[in-house]
């Protein structure tokens, strides 16, 4: 079910602009599947296991995310002797990125890079508050393509992405609502990777 999330009645204190903004993030947060997280973290831990590799992509303040998430699956994850956990985000390589846009379309600033190393034991995880960005939508048809498996984090209704994603946690909101939705996909990214943090499987070649 979807939220009223717009801006009528927001006031013009700052206190009660946050309070109203608190507000609303804790109820789109309490709305999301926690199956699906579930489900989605499941994801992630066969891939740890298995060595195959995690990439992340988005744009905007989405991008952002996939950044920061990569940092914290990367490193943080690796802590007591855990796993590493082989990740990389599509977003950071901004000569590549420019020059796919430039020659070949921004549609294709994403599904241009992996083409050159996709999997099809591995995973693309997309980013979006609409579902609806091209570039992520190519990207998602590629790996498909390749067999890998398709995630995303999802805002709005979902958009195109919801029904081609192999799975998804979705945070339902009014479309526009990109703040709100951005700050909830990062929580979910945290919560996942402190639930990756707390499954320590031992690093390769460590005794078991």
């Amino acid at each position: 079910m979807s939220l009223d999330f717009g801006l009528n009645g927001w006031g013009l204190e700052p206190k009660s602009i946050a309070v109203e903004y608190l507000r609303r993030l804790n109820a789109l947060l309490e709305s999301v599947d926690l199956d699906a997280f579930e489900r989605v973290m499941d994801h992630l831990t066969i891939a740890r296991k298995r060595g195959a590799t995690i990439y992340i992509a988005g744009n905007g303040g989405s991008a952002t995310t996939a950044s920061h998430w990569v940092n914290d699956l990367g490193k943080a994850v690796k802590v007591s002797g855990g796993t590493p956990m082989r990740v990389m985000s599509l977003t950071d390589n901004v000569s590549w990125l420019t020059a796919l846009a430039n020659d070949e379309g921004y549609e294709r600033v994403f599904a241009g890079q992996l083409e050159n190393f996709v999997k099809p034991e591995d995973i693309l995880i997309v980013i979006s508050a609409s579902g609806n960005s091209e570039n992520l939508v190519h990207a998602v048809a590629l790996a498909r393509a390749e067999g890998a498996t398709t995630l995303g984090l999802l805002g709005f209704d979902g958009g195109v992405l919801k029904d081609m994603v192999t799975d998804y946690i979705w945070v339902p909101s009014q479309p526009g609502a990109y703040g709100l939705v951005e700050s909830a996909h990062s929580v979910l990214c945290d919560m996942l990777t402190t639930c990756l943090v707390q499954d320590r499987h031992p690093a390769a070649g460590a005794a078991l």
